[in-house]
């Protein structure tokens, strides 16, 4: 049966420019785009308000507060993952790759554990239709922990798995090149005191030198025999950019200084940076500032990190605050630009036969509010 919705009267977000427009939606997918309010008494008046493509969120550590709400307590998988999809969908973003940690190292942590009902509990409610966003699942591979190979060997076989990042957070290894700064840093997250950081750091480093060449040569290499994106994380020097890209490496997540970014764009790395870093005028960690990249064109993809609303925050913060960057662009960061580098043709941008995946958003105050979301053409919110 045809199906057709006509959303006028909106600031159409093109990839190209904003423009007052009518967009047609027609069995899932976008029909007719065109400058101009419609008529048609069926058509829906969106007020003059904008009308983006869905987000596309690559990087997301969101689920795991919904299964751990608090120190000590784990919550049912199935209902996590529908509250983390709530609002996952609430923040407009239609596509996101949930990101499961392999590889702990907080030696109190349980996300080893948690991670056979995490992935089950996606592609369960994924397959039964009770999710409003489209879940895919992006491993995050620490390659200086001794299980990480054989676990993600395990779990790169699920089909949702499309995107795989390789990192090592050792002392002495890319956002811890300074020791200082690991001990400051652990110590206070995981609340260890001096014995048992200085124990922590000494089995660190030796897993680091056993493990992380070998292990991140072979993740790398099954990654790119499946056709799977791969991200290279807090990257810092010309170097490890180098070796990110010799292994053939396409994305690079959070690299953490200029030079970094400078040698990703040199060598073909998409830089992917935090929506939270622009929306908080800087990195929590030092680390070089997204929209300070974004302002000497250095900037490609942002993503949510660890708080969904914003990714979205972050786009219109990013055109408001005059980084040499317009609405177009910056939205492109967040919709088109992650889902050409995780391979998805088919969305990120309001074009003639890509998917309906659409955010109605009104602005108050320059603080951008969801009004409504269309997934396939779908209303979902």
């Amino acid at each position: 049966m045809l199906t057709e919705q006509i959303l006028t009267n909106a600031q159409v977000v093109g990839a190209e420019q904003v423009f007052h427009g009518t967009v047609v939606l027609r069995n899932g997918l976008i029909a007719e785009v065109s400058e101009g309010r419609s008529r048609l008494p069926q058509a829906q008046d969106l007020q003059g308000d904008y009308l983006l493509p869905g987000l596309v969120e690559l990087h997301t550590d969101n689920l795991e507060k919904h299964l751990s709400p608090r120190p000590g307590v784990d919550w049912p998988s199935a209902s996590a993952v529908l509250s983390h999809d709530a609002q996952i969908i609430s923040s407009g973003i239609t596509t996101v790759f949930d990101a499961l940690s392999i590889g702990d190292v907080n030696p109190k942590g349980k996300r080893m554990q948690q991670l056979p009902a995490m992935l089950e509990a996606i592609a369960a409610a994924n397959a039964a239709g009770l999710t409003r966003a489209e879940h895919r699942l992006h491993l995050r591979c620490e390659v200086c922990h001794p299980d990480t190979l054989s676990v993600f060997r395990d779990l790169v076989e699920q089909p949702l798995v499309q995107l795989v990042s390789v990192m090592d957070h050792s002392p002495g290894q890319r956002q811890f090149a300074l020791e200082s700064k690991y001990r400051e840093y652990y110590m206070g997250k995981y609340h260890l005191n001096t014995a048992q950081m200085d124990e922590f750091i000494v089995e660190q480093v030796a897993n680091s030198r056993k493990y992380s060449d070998s292990y991140r040569r072979a993740i790398v290499e099954d990654c790119l025999a499946r056709g799977l994106s791969v991200a290279s994380h807090d990257d810092a020097t010309v170097a490890h950019v180098e070796e990110s890209a010799g292994y053939g490496m396409t994305i690079a997540e959070f690299p953490t200084t200029l030079e970094a970014a400078q040698t990703c764009r040199r060598l073909g790395m998409s830089v992917l940076m935090g929506a939270p870093n622009v929306v908080r005028g800087g990195s929590h960690s030092g680390n070089v500032a997204a929209a300070g990249l974004a302002k000497v064109g250095l900037l490609d993809i942002l993503s949510s990190d660890y708080y969904p609303a914003s990714l979205l925050q972050a786009a219109f913060a990013l055109a408001d605050q005059e980084q040499n960057c317009s609405l177009s662009q910056a939205v492109s960061m967040v919709s088109r630009a992650p889902a050409i580098a995780a391979g998805l043709t088919d969305r990120g941008e309001i074009r003639i036969g890509l998917r309906a995946d659409l955010v109605h958003v009104r602005t108050q105050d320059a603080l951008p509010v969801i009004q409504h979301v269309w997934r396939q053409g779908k209303r979902v919110y």
